[in-house]
């Protein structure tokens, strides 16, 4: 089992942003997160590995993550950070390269100023460079930016990308009319893929039930197929929400009974193929429903 998209962060480092974690309502991330913290709660949910996304626009996140993942094996992956529209793309780039466990990029394009900001010029030649080195890309939109998922894929049809958080839906209002026909297209490219991550946070912090996420879940079955998807718990951010346990259960829930390849593949297979992560010897399969 793999959870593919967690996140750590130190809040002693005063090199790093923390600005974001200290908005009204975030109080509960905002501390350090650590992989002692982790660990027990993966093995609680049965989760034997994960992957670790970036937060901060900063190279030294990416060498930080690094270590932490030599120290703990359950670090499967690092998707990092590069400067997509700096003209030293690529040389940033060949620093990670040879690392067996810098397995990605992302940006948080859903911060940015400009909502075009993923399809102009500069940011395209720098996913171009990711696409001729065969590193796979995490798109953190908003609905607002998910139009933008189908021409990415088409313009860079052996770029693999995950959408996060299945793009963030309005959960707490439960819309679904002006996320479902952008999704729809991205999934018509074969190499977008998605995360059932970060859905609790998009629905009502404190009165959100598992059956809030089940339209948008089986809409991303229905339209991804479970050899697309992949689960995610986007900790700490989710405890905003609710813990480890209560994120993990949801999913589960909303996805409903499957056959045991289609599990498989959503809670580890799929990640490990997008990622490169290889296969986890006797990796053990804790999935229910309630």
């Amino acid at each position: 089992m793999i959870d593919a998209h967690q996140h750590f962060w130190d809040r002693t480092r005063i090199d790093f942003d923390h600005a974001w974690q200290e908005g009204s309502g975030m109080e509960k991330i905002c501390r350090s997160f650590l992989p002692t913290d982790l660990k027990p709660l993966l093995e609680g949910a049965g989760v034997d590995r994960s992957v670790f996304v970036q937060t901060q626009h900063k190279l030294e996140e990416n060498r930080w993550a690094l270590g932490l993942a030599e120290q703990y094996d359950f670090i499967a992956g690092v998707v990092g950070w590069i400067d997509l529209a700096s003209s030293a793309c690529e040389q940033q780039l060949l620093e990670f390269e040879d690392c067996p466990k810098f397995v990605g990029v992302r940006h948080v394009t859903q911060d940015e100023p400009d909502d075009d900001f993923i399809v102009r010029s500069d940011v395209l030649r720098g996913l171009k460079i990711l696409e001729k080195h065969e590193v796979p890309f995490d798109l953190l939109f908003f609905v607002k930016h998910l139009h933008h998922a189908e021409r990415l894929g088409r313009e860079l049809p052996d770029l693999p990308m995950v959408i996060d958080h299945i793009a963030k839906p309005e959960i707490k209002s439960g819309r679904i009319d002006n996320w479902r026909s952008s999704f729809s297209r991205a999934a018509s490219c074969d190499n977008i893929y998605c995360k059932l991550s970060g859905m609790i946070t998009e629905a009502d912090w404190e009165n959100w039930k598992p059956s809030d996420l089940k339209p948008y879940v089986e809409t991303a079955l229905d339209l991804f197929g479970p050899e697309r998807l992949m689960y995610g718990s986007d900790w700490p951010v989710c405890e905003l929400a609710g813990s480890y346990q209560q994120q993990f259960d949801a999913v589960c829930e909303a996805v409903g009974p499957l056959g045991e390849s289609e599990v498989t593949a959503i809670f580890g297979g799929t990640a490990a193929r997008f990622y490169g992560l290889g296969a986890l010897p006797n990796a053990s399969l804790v999935y229910q429903t309630t």
